[in-house]
């Protein structure tokens, strides 16, 4: 049973108040429960009760205390405080002990139980009393003065000795359930996919804030926009192609290219780009072995075959550029993940553009993302403009990959979940990986919100569907299936889910290390659990990386 738990320390308006609170906690027995500052409403009003005082085998007292100096004239109550102001201390104390009776009462846990004793006590903390007070309303033993307060204790107990005799004391029990009643009944729980939807919000209206940097750079047509993981690249290279082929930017409408390496970045693209009118969308989305296919080449080498990607087949584009119409041709083209390129893969691009000098080229890169060997770089000059700022993770997950970043990088993400380590071998990370999604769902996150990304070996999931499924249909699960996403890091760069498992299946000794485990640990939104061994970690980030995320984190090791 999850009760109503007192404050220890609670904050009251006035010092008379804390010196009741003080006197009655330490008066009475541990057994009783004394509540400050409880508020009730009915349907007449809203009731305040500054102490409820819950006592098993006497009974439950709502008490009202006035702290200044009060007086009884002409059978009102009256206190001082700028001026004389008319006060209702004994209707205080009685209405709110009969609206606490009745929601207790009426709540479905009381069940069956008959009626325990109630009552109500009021406290002149400055004003004292003589022993043979009395009013019609307010018995002595139903208040007590200044000069009570070293037994104010007892003179609650006896309150409901005296008070109420057609009703039984509570026992323990009883107790317990009325503060359990008092904590309220179906409540919001904490809901995980609740909290990452409103995280998502903020993220998507500070990256649509982002995007007024386009107007300001709307006169340069040689442009490379460089931020880190998480800087809203993406979402920008995309605003920018629709404010383009609309004409909202330029005021005319331009034919544009929107190009990018992977498979899965092209996907995401293509879904976010290819809708509404078809004048208003880009003329071709795509990776660039894609625009090679709609340039008319059939013939592709194996993936393994660099030479063939590398250089025969930007030979054969440029050489298919130069055969382009003007219609053709485009007077825009965008490079997402732009560091991805080989140098020989901007000819073709050139050439693809209409006018040489006035058609634009915009590359959005970040190096420390080059997770492939290849360091190109277009053969004309851009202007650099620089996104230094993380908005897509949550504060937690960005500080764990902070040293591999850019530097000066400003998290302006908001806080979620705490990271989580889980050491263990990388022979064992697989397992242990699989292990981790069964505790996101315990979290409450859904499949759906779910990725397992490798840094080594493939998944063997990921492997079986790839294979069944072929490149495309692949990744038109992440989009359209309820399921885990299995995944690699290669692949899954400029890609995200709400939750990551990152399972570092690797010895860390290949080259481009610490910028796979970087592209790695930036993919989670909103929850990251990471799995591997440390030293291949620390191999591959540093010691600073390793302490974040073993020593600063909530760490686990499986043996």
């Amino acid at each position: 049973m999850t009760g109503f738990t007192p404050p220890e320390a609670p904050i009251f308006t006035t010092a008379s108040e804390r010196d009741v609170w003080q006197k009655v906690t330490r008066q009475l027995g541990p057994e009783c429960t004394v509540v400050p500052n409880l508020h009730i409403a009915d349907e007449h009003k809203d009731h305040e009760v500054d102490l409820l005082v819950l006592m098993p085998g006497s009974g439950i007292v709502a008490v009202e205390v006035k702290g200044s100096h009060v007086w009884v004239e002409d059978g009102a109550w009256y206190i001082q405080r700028e001026d004389r102001e008319r006060i209702y201390p004994v209707d205080q104390a009685r209405d709110a002990q009969y609206a606490l009776r009745k929601y207790v009462e009426a709540d479905p846990r009381w069940g069956s139980r008959t009626r325990v004793r109630w009552s109500h006590h009021v406290v002149l903390a400055h004003t004292d009393l003589d022993d043979k007070f009395a009013m019609p309303d307010l018995p002595r033993w139903q208040v007590s003065g200044r000069n009570d307060l070293d037994e104010v204790g007892a003179r609650l107990w006896d309150t409901t000795w005296r008070y109420q005799k057609d009703a039984r004391p509570p026992t323990l029990e009883d107790v317990n359930v009325i503060l359990d009643i008092l904590h309220g009944r179906f409540l919001p729980a904490r809901d995980t996919i609740a909290l990452a939807e409103d995280r998502e919000e903020r993220v998507q209206r500070l990256t649509a804030e982002q995007a007024q940097l386009l107007k300001v750079t709307r006169l340069l047509n040689r442009l490379e926009i460089r931020g880190a993981a998480g800087s809203g690249k993406t979402v920008l290279a995309m605003q920018q192609a629709c404010d383009l082929a609309s004409g909202r930017l330029l005021g005319e409408r331009k034919n544009v290219a929107v190009v990018c390496y992977s498979y899965g970045l092209a996907t995401y693209l293509e879904r976010s780009l290819m809708v509404g009118s078809r004048g208003k969308r880009p003329r071709f989305v795509g990776t660039f072995e894609d625009l090679g296919r709609r340039w008319g080449i059939t013939d592709f080498g194996g993936r393994d075959d660099s030479d063939f990607w590398e250089v025969e087949l930007p030979r054969q584009m440029a050489e298919k550029a130069t055969q382009l119409t003007p219609e053709q041709k485009f007077d825009a083209i965008i490079v997402d993940e732009a560091q991805d390129f080989a140098d020989d893969w901007w000819l073709p691009l050139l050439g693809a553009l209409r006018d040489e000098e006035s058609s634009g080229l915009y590359a959005y890169s970040d190096e420390r993302q080059r997770v492939f060997a290849r360091f190109g770089r277009p053969p004309v000059q851009l202007v650099p403009l620089v996104l230094d700022h993380n908005l897509r993770n949550t504060r937690q997950i960005a500080e764990t990959f902070v040293p591999l970043a850019p530097t000066g990088m400003e998290i302006r993400g908001e806080d979620g979940p705490e990271v989580t380590f889980v050491a263990c071998s990388s022979e064992d990370a697989l397992g242990v990986a699989d292990d981790q999604v069964e505790v996101l769902f315990d979290e409450g996150w859904s499949a759906a919100d779910i990725a397992l990304i490798t840094l080594g070996q493939r998944h063997p999931v990921q492997t079986e569907r790839q294979e069944t499924l072929g490149q495309k249909d692949y990744w038109k699960q992440f989009w359209e299936s309820d399921d885990i996403f299995y995944g690699h890091v290669l692949g899954f760069k400029g890609m995200e889910r709400r939750a990551v498992v990152l399972c570092v299946n690797e010895s860390g000794r290949r080259d481009r290390a610490a910028e796979r485990l970087y592209v790695g640990l930036s993919r989670a939104t909103d929850r990251l659990i990471v799995v591997g061994d440390p030293d291949v970690i620390r191999h591959m980030g540093g010691d600073d990386v390793c302490q974040r995320l073993g020593t600063a984190r909530s760490a686990t090791t499986i043996a």
